[in-house]
């Protein structure tokens, strides 16, 4: 894909660049897709609301739980960032050449994910 869509010999400037990059959906990932899968979502929420009505009973034993949790949510994510950035990787870390095209679609897919991260 050229990115200077100009009929100039200049070459396209960072912020057209980014323009074009911004609105291609071409990034096979979806900015709003989540870190983790419906299924572990629901189990999270219904080990903390667990969690959340044992407190009056058991105060310090929730709250221990509840670090737990946190720290086993903290690690699923960890563990889907290690799955999709080495799936991000082998787009672009090859042996030989790879295109323009391949890194500006590996790119755009690791702004996705990027965002994603920061929606959390």
């Amino acid at each position: 894909m050229n990115f200077d869509t100009t009929t100039t010999d200049q070459p396209a400037s960072t912020d057209d660049i980014a323009r074009q990059m911004e609105s291609s959906h071409k990034d096979g990932g979806s900015h709003n897709a989540p870190l983790l899968s419906p299924e572990v979502t629901d189990r999270l929420h219904g080990d903390w609301s667990s969690i959340q009505a044992s407190f009056v009973d058991e105060p310090r034993e929730a709250v221990r739980k509840a670090d737990e949790l946190v720290a086993f949510a903290i690690k699923q994510i960890a563990e889907t960032f290690a799955r999709e950035r080495s799936g991000l990787e082998s787009q672009w870390d090859r042996d030989g050449e790879v295109s323009t095209e391949d890194l500006r679609v590996a790119l755009t897919k690791y702004r996705s994910f990027f965002h994603r991260l920061l929606s959390v």
